[in-house]
């Protein structure tokens, strides 16, 4: 099946940025730990990660992509280019205007997104800096994000997936040249890296988009009906498409009123969840898009039907046990992982705390990209802000209600309650109306997935008890642990999931299988 190949391309190349993000992280750790300095250059890249990953990823692509998808089948390549260099003229001068005013007002945008940095002002100026660098990252990826959906879109994925490692290569060169003692302020040399890292993926993207002969060349200043179309939707798809990351700026405003290291252990601690988060969820949604896109426009919504149910099975077969997983080994991953140098055991036990806490919640954020497209692909982009705007009021109350009693911990475990909120009134509103019809297979796979997973954990538990001795930090005997326990799980879930029908070789075989 076609979706299921997708899904695996995707995922695939998001594994491997995701794998190098690790050993970003990892140097990070060690060279500068859970201080001022990480503090700073954390918030200085999550404030355009987020607005790129809110409007870019989020809004723009649920919006941009059933459009152009439309555009290509109905009118044709050259039609569906000519609405792509419209789109761009556009969004080339609002991203130009709005960049511009977030660097002239960065000291004042500091003060809203890390309010609680003021206490310290040396730690609020290298904030201040930091993300003054950084920022721009957004104009050039928001930029790819458009030339990623046109790939998307003509299901040619590994180059939109692939463009992500090019930030972390960047990254790691820089750390590397700090170690080495070629660049004498860790900060500064992150912060440029980001920079020079969107310049990279904007061009490795237009090329791409060149050989696929589909490159928008002459951005037109032309806002036409369907432009406007565009904007529209994007507007409550803001919100819709993107309340998880709401709740992780919300999440860093609450941390910056925690004592110091509180945003460097959350932000470490979702770098791990992100990693089945990016590699399954994110997939899902790339691939799902086009797809219900094209089936709806056909008319064709039996299979549209079919295709999100076959997601949600493929993603919760992946997603199920790496939540089990996860809730079972936070301390050891963090610990072999990050604890060394500069990153202590304090520090790894308030990371593994948070990482447990936002785990909780990966199934739900995974469920989300799963179904919003039956919303995207309808053009619906108004249903999911409303959930969205639910979810958001109860992730804030219950964080501020949290944080008291378990700090940044109360934060991690509010994002989780809101994204489930969120997962369990999408599959509710989809489901009256009649777009979300669960069939007998996804519902019995389901219950084995749950049972397998549980099994699993169980198996891991044994395993952590078995290795306790070689699960220590800094070291390649800790290492090696890890990787035993994690081999001890991925066979004893497959084996389960061959007992008990839930996925079997052969047919994995054949669902990727080109042709």
């Amino acid at each position: 099946m076609a979706l299921f190949r997708s899904i695996a391309t995707v995922g695939g190349w998001t594994m491997g940025s995701r794998v190098l993000g690790f050993v970003r992280d990892i140097l990070i750790a060690g060279l500068l730990g859970a201080g001022q300095v990480t503090d700073a250059f954390f918030v200085a890249l999550q404030l355009p990660n987020i607005f790129r990953r809110l409007f870019a990823e989020g809004a723009f692509n649920a919006a941009f992509v059933p459009l152009f998808a439309g555009e290509l089948t109905e009118a044709g390549r050259d039609a569906a280019r000519a609405f792509a260099e419209r789109v761009l003229g556009v969004m080339a001068l609002v991203l130009i205007i709005f960049s511009a005013l977030v660097e002239i007002f960065m000291p004042e945008v500091m003060g809203v997104i890390a309010g609680g940095f003021r206490d310290d002002p040396e730690k609020f100026q290298l904030a201040v800096d930091f993300a003054r660098l950084t920022f721009p990252y957004l104009m050039f990826v928001s930029l790819a994000a458009m030339l990623s959906g046109i790939l998307n879109t003509l299901e040619r994925f590994v180059a939109a997936a692939a463009a992500p490692i090019l930030l972390n290569i960047i990254l790691i060169g820089a750390l590397l040249g700090v170690s080495l003692g070629w660049l004498p302020n860790p900060g500064l040399a992150l912060s440029w890296g980001v920079l020079l890292a969107g310049i990279g993926q904007l061009s490795w993207l237009a090329l791409a988009c060149g050989r696929a002969g589909l490159l928008p060349t002459v951005p037109r200043l032309v806002m036409g009906p369907k432009v406007r179309r565009l904007f529209v939707l994007m507007g409550p798809g803001i919100i819709g498409a993107g309340v998880y990351q709401i709740n992780v700026l919300i999440g860093v405003r609450l941390a910056s009123e925690l004592p110091e290291g509180s945003v460097s252990f959350l932000y470490f601690a979702d770098r791990v969840n992100q990693l089945p988060l990016g590699v399954v969820g994110a997939a899902v949604g790339v691939a799902l898009l086009p797809l219900l896109s094209r089936q709806l426009k056909a008319g064709d919504v039996a299979a549209a039907r079919e295709s999100q149910n076959r997601a949600i099975e493929f993603a919760m077969l992946l997603t199920v046990p790496a939540t089990a997983a996860l809730l079972v080994l936070p301390a050891p991953i963090v610990t072999v992982l990050f604890q060394r140098g500069e990153f202590s055991a304090t520090d790894a036990t308030a990371t593994a705390a948070a990482l447990a806490a936002f785990a909780a919640g990966l199934p739900a954020y995974v469920l989300i990209k799963a179904l919003a497209p039956g919303f995207f692909a309808r053009e619906d982009t108004a249903t999911p802000v409303k959930v969205a705007v639910g979810a958001l009021v109860l992730n804030v109350v219950v964080a501020l209600s949290l944080m008291p009693f378990l700090a940044h911990v109360g934060i991690a475990l509010a994002t989780a309650i809101s994204a489930w909120a969120n997962a369990a009134a999408l599959a509710f509103l989809l489901y009256r109306r009649g777009l979300l019809a669960p069939d007998r297979r996804l519902r019995s796979r389901l219950v084995g997935v749950i049972l397998a997973s549980v099994l699993m954990a169980a198996a891991l538990w044994g395993a952590v008890q078995g290795l306790a001795g070689w699960l220590v930090a800094g070291s390649l005997q800790g290492i090696v642990a890890l990787v035993l326990v994690v081999i001890v799980g991925l066979i004893v879930y497959g084996a389960l999931a061959q007992l008990l029908g839930v996925m079997r070789w052969t047919e994995m075989r054949a669902l990727l299988r080109r042709g």
